[in-house]
């Protein structure tokens, strides 16, 4: 796995004109071709991509039969926030599949958007596995496995060796062009499978410039066109994904950040100490690198530094 050497500098927080800390990760930007362009750390560092992986996970349940109307599989692909309409939308894939909210088997949350966290306490309610951010996947799995006539009781669609499962080791090694370094569990209670930051990069390239028709090419139209779904109103995700034209974005937790536009090029990111901050200004840089225009989003996604609850410093990248 991962070992120090293999990062780099990529951002600089500042408080007050003075730096104050520095973050190390790692970045690879693969240009039109699928070369390497530019990178930063050591690309072939071994990563777990977390729920940046969701668009490969959700490749293989359209190849196995899913499916779903295009802003449904986008929720297949998400972190969403628990909103109301997020939540909504994981109801109308499991009663699709003729399943209720009890089918679901990942962790049991509070919401991450702030205001519906605050409904659900002042209603009475509790954490529950449709608020967590993966309800969209896990129902989408659930709705897969109905197709198939796959087991899906007690959660037991989430182990390794399910066919559901294995089926998305076998999309994840083929768009990544290599075999899986290892399978952990993730936090929503899904396996988590680790490879290469550069393979990540060949992955959502092949989501990204996959020929009409293919199920890659349907979960790159419904994450494209609904956003929205895939993050929620304020995410850097979505926020990238509205205002950079054909653009596919993940994030994922720990630190990872993955895009790619249809002609080819494709970036990936790790954040070396797993912390959220120093991901858009570095996912912005990369995208610069490459060409890619992105004036229109930039304001939107500076890390600020707070003093006394006000602006008083920013993360900045300073590198690739």
């Amino acid at each position: 796995m991962a070992t120090p050497e293999q990062f780099a500098p990529v951002a600089i927080a500042s408080r007050n004109e003075l730096d104050e800390s520095v973050h190390f990760g790692a970045v690879v930007c693969l240009g039109p071709s699928g070369d390497i362009e530019t990178a930063v750390g050591d690309p072939q560092v071994v990563v777990f991509p977390r729920s940046s992986n969701k668009p490969m996970q959700a490749v293989a349940m359209v190849r196995a039969g899913l499916r779903l109307p295009p802003e449904l599989l986008a929720l297949v692909c998400a972190s969403h926030d628990g909103t109301p309409m997020h939540l909504d939308g994981a109801l109308r894939i499991l009663a699709s599949a003729g399943l209720g909210e009890s089918a679901l088997a990942n962790t049991p949350s509070w919401p991450l958007d702030e205001a519906s966290a605050h409904a659900a306490i002042r209603s009475g309610g509790g954490r529950t596995a449709l608020q967590m951010n993966c309800s969209g996947k896990h129902a989408g799995m659930l709705a897969t496995c109905v197709v198939q006539g796959w087991s899906h009781l007690d959660g037991s669609y989430l182990a390794i060796d399910h066919p559901l499962q294995t089926a998305i080791t076998e999309v994840i090694e083929e768009t990544t062009a290599e075999s899986c370094a290892g399978i952990g569990v993730d936090g929503c209670g899904a396996p988590a499978h680790a490879f290469s930051l550069v393979g990540l990069a060949r992955a959502f390239r092949a989501v990204a410039t996959a020929p009409v028709g293919s199920a890659a090419a349907e979960v790159y139209a419904a994450m494209t066109s609904h956003p929205q779904m895939v993050g929620g109103a304020t995410r850097d995700v979505t926020l990238l994904m509205q205002r950079v034209p054909g653009l596919v974005a993940k994030d994922g937790a720990d630190g990872v950040f993955a895009a790619a536009l249809p002609d080819g090029r494709a970036v990936a990111v790790k954040i070396a100490d797993g912390g959220d901050r120093a991901r858009p200004p570095v996912m912005l840089a990369a995208l610069r690198a490459l060409g890619v225009d992105v004036h229109d989003v930039a304001p939107l996604l500076v890390s600020r530094i707070l003093g006394h609850g006000r602006p008083v410093g920013e993360v900045r990248a300073i590198a690739p």
